[in-house]
């Protein structure tokens, strides 16, 4: 599997356990500049959530969540920045990051309110 194939089924998986959970999911894939995209952005409640999503097929080189790095935590905290302008009617906000390991068995690990 390709690394936009992996990536694309966790994004897919990462949005229907947010539904489930009961969360609106906004919008998909949203680009703000070539460095900023918000994979998930859903509201929980009246909380607005960017969700960065990290898929592996195995742990085997570490969690996928290890791979948001501080650089890329500050690219997704400008596009959250950069949505609020355009939409003022959110006061509350948060970024979470959902890891999902594909192999030998579909895990799914949410991190809520994360900061680096």
């Amino acid at each position: 599997m390709s690394n936009l194939t992996v990536g694309k089924k966790g994004e897919a998986l990462a949005a229907g356990y947010l539904r489930k959970l009961g969360y609106k999911v906004l919008d998909t894939n949203k680009h703000f500049s070539r460095f900023c995209e918000a994979d998930i952005i859903a509201l929980d409640g009246k909380t607005l959530v960017f969700v960065e999503v990290k898929t592996r097929t195995t742990e085997k080189l570490g969690s996928p969540e290890e791979a948001v790095t501080k650089s890329k935590y500050k690219n997704i905290q400008n596009g959250l920045f950069l949505y609020l302008q355009e939409h003022p009617e959110y006061k509350k906000y948060r970024i979470d990051v959902i890891s999902i390991v594909l192999n030998p068995e579909i895990k799914i690990k949410h991190l809520k309110n994360v900061f680096l």
